[in-house]
């Protein structure tokens, strides 16, 4: 069952985690759309993450869920940048793909069936 989640990045510039190689590299709701998408229907970001843990083995696999049919739509309100996302997965595993890319800068507004 999928769920849409209403997400805003307040200011675009500081939505970045704190890993360079696992954060957000976009500047435009359109790149900020594509890159979460991704982020949720493949697993590369996750792999990148699990290689970094003192024992990846050890990591729970379910942290690594994706959808193959997860769609982001972004749009740009003022200076803020407006996401909406449409998925399967868990809203755990959202904000834990959201910590890695965004850091702290990004808002969860809320939350609908699809």
């Amino acid at each position: 069952m999928a769920t849409r989640y209403y997400l805003s990045l307040p200011d675009a510039q500081r939505a970045r985690g704190s890993d360079p190689t696992l954060s957000f590299t976009a500047v435009s709701a359109e790149g900020f759309a594509e890159q979460l998408q991704a982020a949720l229907r493949e697993g590369a970001l996750f792999e990148r993450w699990k290689a970094q843990q003192d024992d990846p083995d050890a990591v729970e696999p379910a942290l690594g869920a994706t959808d193959p049919d997860a769609t982001v739509q972004g749009q740009q309100d003022d200076l803020h940048i407006d996401l909406v996302v449409t998925s399967s997965i868990s809203g755990e595993v959202l904000k834990q793909r959201l910590r890695w890319l965004a850091g702290s800068a990004w808002e969860l507004r809320d939350v609908t069936a699809a």
